[in-house]
């Protein structure tokens, strides 16, 4: 832990110390940029990226409460989840989901719920860019970010 790197030293009294306390930094560094390294590489493999469609797939049950909703890492391999609602119940049907394609054949809901979960990702890193203060012209309040 970070915390007891520090609690377990004194002040360094001379250059000697000075030098040795930055030597066991240094080294502490090195085994936090293994482990955030170790990290990065995990993450890439977690549910990262999440998109949903609700949608009515029956003309005589009212409202969209059917959905499809796809849950992707960062390789676009994950799940899709569709849920169908019709009078006497629901069905839930799963599909895996390698590079943003299944082996099964995909509704166009399902599709549409992969395609927002790919793209959501992109969409975040724009925000970013999109949300940063806007420069010189126009009126106060007339920056708005969508």
């Amino acid at each position: 832990m970070i915390f007891n790197f520090f609690k377990k030293k004194k002040e360094p009294e001379n250059l000697k110390e000075v030098l040795f306390q930055l030597k066991d930094l240094k080294e502490y560094f090195k085994k936090i940029e293994k482990e955030l390294e170790n990290l990065k590489k995990e993450n890439k493999f977690s549910i990262q990226k999440v998109g949903i469609v609700r949608f009515n797939p029956f003309k005589e049950v009212g409202g969209n409460q059917s959905f499809s909703v796809a849950f992707l890492d960062d390789n676009d391999s994950g799940i899709v989840i569709t849920s169908l609602l019709n009078r006497e119940g629901s069905r839930v049907y799963g599909k895996p989901v390698e590079k943003g394609q299944s082996n099964y054949l995909l509704s166009s809901e399902e599709k549409e719920a992969i395609g927002k979960a790919k793209v959501q990702k992109d969409e975040k890193r724009n925000q970013k860019k999109f949300n940063q203060p806007a420069t010189g012209g126009g009126s106060p309040g007339s920056h708005r970010s969508w």
